[in-house]
Order: structure tokens, then C-alpha cells, then sequence
């Protein structure tokens, strides 16, 4: 608030603590450490809106800011929560880098006035993943190679409250014998079009186009 909006004694701002809570009030006083704030109202708590996507990911191997870009826009999109994956072709992935993943979410709720953060989960091996598919009765959707379009699919698809995403590691992409287990776990197959994608195209390609069918459902 200081030394980049530059806000000055009596500007009106909001807070919020992740968790769907707001308090609107105004500035006391501020310098280049610290800002005294004025509630104005009691907290109110804002529940979330539309489907919540659950997001799987085998992004451990990605290098660079890659995996930083994929927390990024997941939380800017309104993904609920995204868990890397750990699969037989992608199984790495280090603490540290969880630390690092859920300072850039927190940082990006802030800048996009999101007001419930988005969770960023330990990673989880494939079996585990399988257990969650079984106990999802809504839209589990696993991104695959030369499967049903995507809107295909959802467009046949009851709306639902929730759904999983799920999306494998780059290049190797899930083995065959682990898509027929998320099938027969009540996965759905889709496809995100003719070209190979790496994966945090297929995440944010996948995730962005479920949030414009769910808006678009909720208003017909």
C-alpha cells in the first residue's frame, strides 16, 4: 500500500484474510513500514461462486518460472486448489518448491482481489489420485491425447458443483495402463485439440475454458 499504490492517510481499502472475509475501512495514518487501518463495518464473508475445480497436475519437472507461471493463472482463473501429481513418468517435485509455489498463490490473490485463496496441496502419488476420482461423483476430467473435445464432453455433462482436472506430465503424458484406471475410476477422457501441449498450457487451456462454460451456464 505504501511504496507501490502509493495510498495516503484517509484513502478507503479493503482487507481480507483468504477465507472470504472483508472489511472495508480507511487509513489511519502510513509511512514506509507499516499502516494503521480504521475498520469502518464488521467483516462480511463472501461464499464462493460457480464450479470449484480441483486442479491435479504433473508439473514437477518443469523448469524455471514454468511451474511458478502454472500457480500463477490457476489462481487467478479460481481454481479451488491445485495438487501436483506425481505419475510413473513425472515423480519429482521438492519441498522447498511447495514453499516457494504457495508465496507466489498468496502473492496473486492479493493482486487480483481474490478473496478465497486458493490451496495449494502436498503432492500426491497415482494411486492416491485414484481414491479421490472414486469419491468425486461429479466431473472428473482427465486431459489426453486424441480423446472428446472438451466442450464436447461438458456440453453433454449435467452442471455440477465441483469438478477435478487432471493433466499429465509433459511430453510422456500419462501411461496407457494409468488413463484406463482413471476411466474406470469414473474418469472422463478430453481433448484439447490437435497439438501437443506442454502442461501449463493444457492446465490454464483446460481450466480457462471450464470457467467460461460454468459462467455461461449460470447464466442461461
Amino acid at each position: 500500500m505504501a511504496k507501490v499504490l502509493r495510498l495516503k492517510q484517509e484513502d478507503m481499502v479493503e482487507l481480507f484474510n483468504g477465507k472470504g472475509g472483508l472489511v472495508e475501512g480507511c487509513i489511519q495514518s502510513i509511512d514506509k513500514t507499516s499502516v494503521d487501518f480504521i475498520a469502518q463495518e464488521d467483516q462480511k464473508v463472501i461464499l464462493p461462486r460457480g464450479i470449484q475445480w480441483q486442479v491435479f497436475a504433473a508439473f514437477g519437472t518443469l523448469k524455471g518460472g514454468r511451474a511458478d507461471w502454472l500457480i500463477e493463472k490457476c489462481t487467478e482463473l479460481g481454481a479451488s486448489s491445485v495438487t501436483p501429481l506425481l505419475t510413473e513418468r513425472s515423480s519429482i517435485i521438492s519441498e522447498n518448491r511447495v514453499d516457494r509455489l504457495e508465496r507466489v498463490s498468496f502473492a496473486t490473490a492479493k493482486q487480483c482481489q481474490r478473496l478465497q485463496q486458493m490451496v495449494l496441496n502436498p503432492p500426491i502419488k497415482f494411486v492416491t489420485l485414484l481414491d479421490h476420482v472414486c469419491l468425486h461423483i461429479s466431473l472428473n476430467l482427465v486431459a489426453t491425447a486424441e480423446a472428446t473435445p472438451l466442450l464436447n464432453a461438458v456440453n453433454s455433462s449435467a452442471k455440477e458443483s465441483s469438478g477435478l482436472l487432471i493433466v499429465g506430465p509433459e511430453g510422456a503424458d500419462f501411461t496407457k495402463k494409468e488413463v484406463e484406471m482413471m476411466l474406470e475410476a469414473g474418469g472422463t477422457a478430453v481433448g484439447l485439440g490437435p497439438h501437443r501441449l506442454r502442461v501449463e498450457t493444457a492446465t490454464i487451456a483446460l481450466l480457462a475454458t471450464l470457467v467460461m462454460w460454468s459462467d455461461s451456464e449460470e447464466m442461461i
